[in-house]
């Protein structure tokens, strides 16, 4: 069982006891945190598709850790003008393990609506607005 969740503007695929490494997430360590946005759902062979987020499933998750990416270098230059600028940034994850993914949601259909639109006729006429005409500049 697999199922496709965002997590803080990504999408993973996640499986039951799977680690991911995830954007900083505001929990603290140790606190179980819960994921309404779940877009699809494999239950053995049977995948539910959500339009857009399957109604009722959630993936619950446990927070392991914060901490920091490799650095990346960002190295900046413009030729035959000595401008040179190095700069380092390490982006902030948090590592979380997948406890279980809950699919109580049944298959969504789509629901057809009818909207009624009632129509009533006006028996005033309507007039035209005047358009507003410049006046041609006389010399004087």
């Amino acid at each position: 069982m697999y199922a496709i969740v965002e997590i803080a503007g990504q999408q993973f695929k996640v499986s039951k006891d799977q680690k991911v490494y995830v954007h900083r997430l505001a929990s603290e360590e140790g606190t179980k945190v819960s994921f309404d946005k779940v877009l699809l759902l494999d239950e053995n062979g049977t995948v539910t598709l959500g339009a857009p987020a399957v109604e009722g499933a959630s993936v619950e998750a446990k927070v392991l850790q914060h901490l920091k990416g490799d650095k990346v270098i960002v190295f900046k230059k413009k030729r035959r003008k000595g401008y040179k600028k190095k700069n380092g940034h390490r982006q902030s994850f948090t590592q979380i393990l997948i406890e279980g993914i809950v699919a109580t949601g049944a298959k969504k259909k789509a629901a057809k609506k009818e909207v009624e639109v009632e129509v009533t006729e006006t028996t005033e006429e309507v007039k035209p607005k005047a358009k507003a005409t410049k006046k041609p500049k006389t010399e004087e």
